[in-house]
């Protein structure tokens, strides 16, 4: 009897171990934020060569980026349906990682094709459903260097 009380309880031990080990495995690889979703652009602010842009993104414009595991995209298109000149298009993506709060997007698809192949690393922040995100974005052949600083809101279905 002692040795059967015995046994279960260190085939109890051991099974709260594995346990334990497989949390362990499962938390070490979830995303550091909750990033994934569809998110709308804001707000966008540029500092280049001294000079802020803002730019407000409910208006005249309309800008999404859409996150999963491992891509994101963006579009953007004028809200006024333009036909003529003033019509505005803008469309990328590719692959991303995420450590912690550093969130590095690896252009592979654009519009302006000088910027594919470049990455661009992002302080991001979450606070409820808003995104912030923050960076250098460096584009040598275009003579782009600016700081561009994004707030998104995340869309519900």
């Amino acid at each position: 009897m002692k040795l059967t009380i015995g046994a279960l309880l260190i085939a109890f031990i051991m099974a709260g171990c594995a346990t334990k080990d497989n949390t362990a495995i499962t938390a070490s690889s979830a995303p550091t934020l909750p990033i994934a979703g569809t998110w709308k652009l804001l707000s966008g602010t540029l500092i280049e060569k001294g000079d802020t842009t803002v730019t407000d993104y409910t208006k005249d414009v309309s800008f999404i980026k859409i996150i999963n595991n491992d891509h994101f995209a963006f579009l953007t298109h004028d809200t006024k349906g333009a036909t003529d000149s003033s019509k505005t298009f803008d469309a990328g993506g590719g692959s991303y990682t995420l450590k912690d709060s550093s969130y590095t997007e690896h252009l592979q698809y654009c519009l302006e094709r000088e910027w594919e192949g470049h990455d661009f690393t992002f302080t991001v922040t979450i606070k409820n459903d808003t995104l912030t995100q923050s960076g250098i974005e460096k584009v040598p052949n275009t003579g782009t260097s600016r700081l561009n600083i994004e707030r998104y809101v995340r869309l519900k279905n």
